[in-house]
């Protein structure tokens, strides 16, 4: 029987753990620039202390949990101006936890959250296109493929398409 995922606040005991997931070029490489290689127990805990540090209602970024035990982080980020009631997801999970549907459960739970607890009325998230496991996740969690950013992202010195995914609240479709 698999173990449940769940999300929770950040603690700063986090760290260690977080900066182990990190530590991998599989991870790394379906995430955007910025993230330090290798990844410290330091870095985590700059990167922990700011989403405790953030402006209420502008960051809602938890550590996916299994157990007690963080495994990943997942976090949505309210846009501003006119998009200010929508809202972008990002996640990670580690690879030991990869293929067990945690990824898309933690995706279920924070956008409930998200969606109960503020006024976002959409959630969206743009992986690479090769990233055909994130495609999987944001699908089983209930969003639809809005369409291909074409040569929409430069990574690993790789011109790459992004697909544009998105939860609306409620679920309906306009």
């Amino acid at each position: 029987m698999k173990k449940q995922v769940s999300i929770r606040p950040w603690r700063l005991a986090d760290a260690p753990d977080i900066a182990a997931v990190c530590n991998s070029r599989k991870i790394q490489d379906n995430l955007r620039d910025g993230l330090p290689f290798p990844y410290t127990t330091a870095d985590a805990e700059f990167y922990i202390g700011s989403c405790l540090n953030a402006e209420p209602d502008t960051q809602f970024a938890f550590a996916i949990t299994q157990g007690d035990k963080a495994i990943g982080s997942i976090g949505v980020f309210r846009k501003d101006n006119i998009h200010r009631l929508t809202g972008e997801l990002g996640y990670y999970i580690g690879e030991a936890h990869w293929g067990n549907g945690y990824t898309a459960e933690a995706v279920r739970q924070i956008c409930r959250y998200v969606f109960e607890n503020t006024d976002i009325v959409r959630i969206f998230a743009e992986p690479f296109a090769v990233n055909t496991a994130s495609c999987r996740v944001l699908e089983k969690a209930g969003f639809v493929c809005e369409g291909t950013l074409r040569s929409n992202a430069i990574k690993n010195g790789r011109m790459l398409d992004m697909h544009i995914w998105a939860l609306l609240k409620g679920g309906e479709e306009k």
